[in-house]
């Protein structure tokens, strides 16, 4: 079992940054990939970036490479998952979730496991 909770989300006009945290625990925690999604309102769930757990490249959706970048940092039973958010634009106004899967690079909503509550960033133009 893996517990994901987010926070950092908030109100930010365009060009702003964000920095997203999530906090991962569980016993095997260590042994996922951890991703992050985003859903608009009327939209889909979307992919926005992974880190492995394997310690290979982060991989990003195209539209917001050279902008956002995640990282992790883990602990024994504990993974520190961050999203930074550089030049943001209203477009990036979604709930974002942390995941967490067993796949090595899993970019589809099916493919994780467990999900945080989501956060809310609003960009305003």
């Amino acid at each position: 079992q893996v517990q994901l909770v987010e926070s950092g989300g908030g109100l930010v006009q365009a060009g702003g940054s964000l920095r997203l945290s999530c906090t991962a625990s569980g016993r095997t925690v260590n042994s996922y990939t951890m991703g992050w999604f985003r859903q608009a309102p009327g939209k889909e769930r979307e992919f926005v970036a992974a880190v492995p757990w394997t310690g290979g490249s982060a991989y990003y959706t195209d539209s917001v490479k050279g902008r956002f970048t995640i990282s992790r940092a883990n602990t024994k039973s504990t993974v520190y998952l961050y999203l930074q958010m550089n030049s943001l634009k209203p477009e990036d106004t979604a709930i974002y979730y942390c995941a967490a899967s067993s796949n090595v690079q899993p970019s589809r909503v099916y493919e994780y496991g467990y999900w945080g509550q989501g956060t809310q960033v609003t960009v305003s133009s």
